[in-house]
């Protein structure tokens, strides 16, 4: 059995299943006997209380036409069920060509070769080479998509923080 109830302290409207003997209301947490509870419908039907509860927040917006313009719950919850789009409908709706879509998707920007953050691979070029030269690292950066700028800044910056050192040109981890 379920109940659509009103709070008497604050005009809040809820589903309540099945009887309980007592009853709190969920927003300012007034507790009452159930009998004591304002009822506005009692059913069986979980979707007619839903309905009932839904109609009634609408006529106190002023909403009510609009309410009863709308399918009911179970009508609606069938249209969801049935109506999803998948991604290439949706896609091809728009106007977008679906397999260049997912060509651009496969191809990654940074590059084929590229693994780690930019970040990463600049320190993976100090681990793996020994005792490289800038250009060395830019070099084997540059082939993994990371521009010469940022390796150039990176370098410095790890050299300031004293987690790499760099003597005659050469660097290396501390």
């Amino acid at each position: 059995m379920y109940a659509v109830v009103g709070c008497s302290e604050c005009s809040h409207l809820w589903l309540i299943e099945g009887r309980s003997e007592t009853t709190q209301c969920p927003r300012c947490g007034s507790r009452k006997d159930y009998e004591k509870r304002k009822k506005f419908v009692e059913t069986d039907d979980a979707d007619e209380a839903r309905e009932v509860r839904a109609s009634m927040l609408a006529n106190r917006q002023g909403e009510g036409e609009t309410f009863a313009e709308l399918d009911s719950f179970a009508a609606l919850e069938g249209d969801v069920a049935d109506g999803v789009v998948d991604d290439d409908e949706y896609l091809a709706k728009s106007g977008l060509d679906v397999d260049e879509v997912a060509d651009a998707g496969e191809r990654d920007p940074r590059g084929p070769t590229r693994s780690g953050s930019k970040k990463e691979i600049v320190e993976a070029a100090l681990s793996d080479l020994d005792r490289p030269s800038e250009d060395e690292i830019v070099d084997y950066a540059g082939d993994r998509g990371v521009s010469a700028e940022y390796v150039r800044k990176a370098l410095e910056k790890l050299v300031r923080r004293g987690e790499v050192s760099e003597s005659r040109g050469r660097y290396r981890r501390l």
